[in-house]
């Protein structure tokens, strides 16, 4: 056992877990967090990637001995839930971390309309719904704030607001029940609480409360239709397209499988920027919820035989909109009710009680506030269980002044020429005119004479307070190599490998350094010089600042000084990764294989830096109860 009974014994254990997991970045943070009293206990991690399984078998089974369980699994699938229910068997989990895969609405690139991973949200926040934890933190781009002019922002407010503490609803209902007889009618009425049942049945009672819903809406619609003379009710276009779009709603889950399909295809397929997206982005939005109730509401201001119907048929057209709501949507529908009511404050009392998380608005936090030498901003949502302390902020461990530079992070490595490994640590020449730079810093990154250099940190590692390691890292290329203890180590460094670049790449990366940036006059020269590539972007790093984004590709930065590609641990360090933390499984892998076999540079691209996490983390521990 690698951790230290003298850290846990007066410590009271957190329990989380891990979603969408990646290589652990989370993870790694949330079990450098602690406060005098508490600690992060790691209960159960998952990714849909077996390298992500073997990167966090080996670092936290195996070097660190936890027994946190792992699931290689799609959380949009149907077992998800259930084998994760299974694996924590009954254990209260108090905070549920995780990033659902944020491409298809980052500010970096194209966004892509009905990509499947923009509803991986819902199937994160089906686990929150289960396990109920006291807090949960999902993270994601910045991109996320704007997508759909903010639309899809407020659709992630009106899930979480939606989590409902089932003790209270009852309360709610009863006073839906008293309080919309006395300003509507009785169909308005049933349709409301139809829809509420609806919306907080179990999956095996939805179908039920549909049926009960859609009953209510048709004999409404019938009992209009009684004035239309019988055969224009038979074969008026109008009357046939509310009739028929009624059938298509009630069938929610028949154009579901087909929208998914249709957005799986999308996404194995590849298709973007083709001709083939707008026709399938049309046929898709032709099954939403929304399009559909335009139809049918169009359909009803057509039809002139209910002009003399006219308040029948505007509660009927908005019980059919209802259909589309949230249960926070639905329920904030009703504050007008309350209002004429003058019971709005009841109404304001009942639904605070019945929300189960709290949140105000989206964190914005950028990773070089918190010791890491990079710019990476991130959102995140933090909902706050109702009887816990709300999170509003992530305070900043440093100053934009004491920013760690990459002069400090990496410089120490620069001992590594092209087409490399360095299995060992060797002396790097210095800069001189970049060495005042260096300077003692704690763990968090404020400079402090006991403290040790950013470099060092990674060196001797950020989780020595907490665990001895008894096990030494080591490297496996799959999970059978390390089940079979085939396996690399005895090495003092890892991941610090330089491809072989040609001469022609490496007279190219010259160039670009010596103009700076990857401007028009360098592209210009380049092409004079026949030496011109496909890429979009090359980034020269600046040792004095902070790093860009870090990304998946590692040539789009350049080394400082190397004038060559980055390797994993240079990047590992940018991210604030100790040394001993070995990604696991495959260096690089070209095209479309990134997306199935996520090598090293994805791994590392795509984590949440661990001093992001660990302040997170701190945050989170400082106010739990």
């Amino acid at each position: 056992m690698a951790e230290r009974l003298d850290f846990i014994q007066h410590r009271r254990p957190i329990t989380f877990v891990d979603l969408f997991a990646g290589a652990g970045g989370i993870s790694e943070g949330f079990l450098q967090a602690f406060t005098a009293d508490k600690y992060f206990q790691f209960v159960l991690a998952s990714d849909i990637n077996s390298n992500c399984e073997l990167t966090h078998r080996v670092r936290y089974n195996h070097q660190l001995g936890l027994d946190t369980q792992f699931i290689t699994e799609d959380i949009m699938s149907e077992n998800f839930l259930p084998n994760l229910l299974k694996k924590i068997q009954g254990r209260e989990i108090d905070v549920v971390t995780g990033g659902p895969s944020c491409q298809s609405f980052s500010l970096s690139g194209r966004r892509k309309k009905y990509d499947k991973r923009d509803n991986l949200f819902l199937h994160y926040l089906k686990v929150i719904k289960a396990l109920r934890p006291k807090y949960f933190v999902m993270e994601n781009v910045a991109g996320i704030l704007t997508k759909d002019h903010g639309k899809f922002k407020e659709a992630v407010m009106n899930e979480i607001r939606s989590i409902i503490d089932d003790e209270e609803m009852p309360h709610m209902i009863a006073y839906l029940q008293e309080m919309l007889i006395r300003t509507k009618s009785e169909f308005v009425r049933a349709c409301y609480i139809a829809k509420i049942r609806m919306e907080l049945a179990e999956e095996q009672q939805e179908d039920r409360y549909r049926d009960e819903f859609f009953t209510l809406i048709e004999n409404q619609y019938r009992s209009l239709t009684k004035q239309i003379e019988y055969q224009k009710s038979k074969s008026d276009i109008n009357v046939n397209t509310i009739r028929h779009g009624l059938s298509l709603l009630k069938h929610t889950k028949e154009r579901e499988s087909i929208k998914n399909a249709i957005i799986q295809e999308k996404t194995e397929a590849y298709i973007d920027n083709d001709l083939f997206v707008k026709p399938m982005n049309d046929f898709i939005t032709f099954l939403d919820d929304d399009s559909i109730i335009e139809q049918i509401s169009a359909a009803f201001g057509d039809i002139e035989d209910f002009e003399d119907y006219q308040e029948q048929v505007s509660d009927l057209v908005e019980m059919i909109r209802l259909y589309s709501l949230t249960l926070d949507e639905c329920l904030a529908s009703l504050r007008e009710y309350a209002q004429n009511d003058n019971t709005e404050e009841e109404y304001n009392q009942l639904l605070a009680n019945i929300r189960l998380y709290n949140i105000n608005n989206p964190i914005v936090v950028n990773a070089a506030d918190y010791g890491v030498p990079q710019s990476r901003d991130r959102v995140l949502f933090i909902g706050c269980r109702k009887d816990q302390q709300p999170i509003v902020e992530i305070p900043a461990t440093i100053t934009q002044e004491n920013q760690v530079s990459i002069y400090e992070a990496i410089s120490d490595l620069d001992f590594i020429d092209n087409g490399e490994e360095k299995t060992e640590y060797e002396n790097a020449p210095v800069i001189p005119n970049y060495e005042p730079l260096k300077r003692n810093r704690s763990i968090e990154g404020i400079p402090q004479e006991a403290g040790h250099l950013y470099s060092e940190w990674s060196r001797i590692g950020r989780l020595n307070h907490r665990f001895t390691f008894d096990e030494a890292p080591l490297y496996a290329k799959t999970n059978a190599d390390f089940d079979a203890g085939n396996v690399i180590k005895d090495r003092a460094l890892f991941n610090h490998q330089t491809s072989n670049q040609s001469a022609d790449v490496m007279e190219r990366l010259n160039i670009i350094v010596q103009h700076g940036e990857y401007d028009e006059q360098c592209k210009q020269e380049l092409r004079e010089r026949g030496l011109m590539s496909n890429k979009r972007n090359y980034t020269v790093l600046n040792p004095a600042g902070i790093a860009p984004t870090v990304v998946t590709m590692p040539d789009d930065f350049i080394h400082y000084s190397a004038h060559r590609c980055m390797t994993v641990r240079e990047m590992a360090r940018l991210q604030s990764f100790d040394d001993n933390f070995v990604f696991q499984g495959k260096r690089t892998t070209g095209g479309k294989m990134r997306k199935s076999d996520i090598p090293q540079y994805t791994l590392v691209g795509n984590a949440v830096p661990p001093l992001m996490a660990r302040a997170i983390g701190n945050a989170i521990l400082n106010v739990i109860r």
